[in-house]
């Protein structure tokens, strides 16, 4: 049993090793070589896991080789325009200027139906209102409204608006991210006078805490709601 549980951990964490090497994408972004490689991974590794008669480096070996063959796939396709059509495929246009190009849909094997799903999930019932549905090479359909169907942005009503950066998680789960302090050019020093200021005697008692980009502090203490934020000095 025991020699069961430690060729499970090790395949899995090879697997994970080997997903994580692979790039930050979900299943739906995966290229076709790619969700390809992840499937065929998963089989390699169950294979090994219910068989204990089967050598581990049998399982091992065509995992690794798989790994080598992605990368070495990803790195062609990084290089070179024409690899990466032929390994990848091209984005091809479904609906032009509001009028849907019916070649594509054939040679896609694309139904009217399925194009007319994605377009209401994009809030887009109307084919009228689209300048571009471009089907991408993972199989997402970009959606780009005419300009007349588009919402208004601030830059068409010429509104000057204030830059909105990400805020900055000083304390979560009352561990204190001393990192982003360091990026902010902040110390523990200031952080507690801010914090007591609030009538927060240790960062042990938030849930969470943020720094906007305006300086704004915004507080939650464990099991508690909000507590009034205010702004850096």
């Amino acid at each position: 049993m025991l020699i069961v549980i430690v060729r499970t951990l090790i395949l899995y964490a090879l697997v994970v090793v080997a997903m994580r090497v692979m790039g930050k994408r979900q299943i739906g972004q995966l290229q076709p070589f790619e969700l390809v490689v992840a499937l065929m991974l998963s089989e390699l590794a169950a294979i090994p896991m219910e068989n204990s008669g089967i050598p581990l480096i049998n399982g091992i070996t065509p995992i690794l080789t798989l790994l080598v063959a992605q990368v070495t796939i990803s790195y062609v396709s990084l290089r070179s325009n024409r690899a990466r059509a032929i390994i990848c495929g091209r984005p091809t246009v479904l609906v032009e200027n509001g009028r849907i190009v019916e070649q594509e849909l054939k040679r896609l094997r694309y139904n009217l139906s399925d194009l007319l799903e994605q377009l209401r999930a994009k809030n887009i019932p109307n084919i009228a209102d689209v300048e571009f549905a471009i089907l991408e090479t993972s199989g997402h359909l970009s959606v780009v409204p005419k300009s007349q169907k588009r919402a208004v942005t601030p830059e068409d009503l010429n509104l000057q608006t204030k830059h909105e950066g990400i805020p900055h998680i000083l304390v979560m789960d009352g561990n204190i991210m001393h990192e982003n302090l360091r990026k902010l050019n902040l110390d523990l020093t200031w952080l507690c006078q801010q914090l007591q200021a609030l009538g927060i005697e240790q960062a042990e008692e938030l849930l969470i805490a943020s720094l906007d980009s305006e300086g704004k502090l915004y507080c939650q203490k464990k099991n508690s709601g909000q507590v009034p934020g205010g702004k850096t000095p």
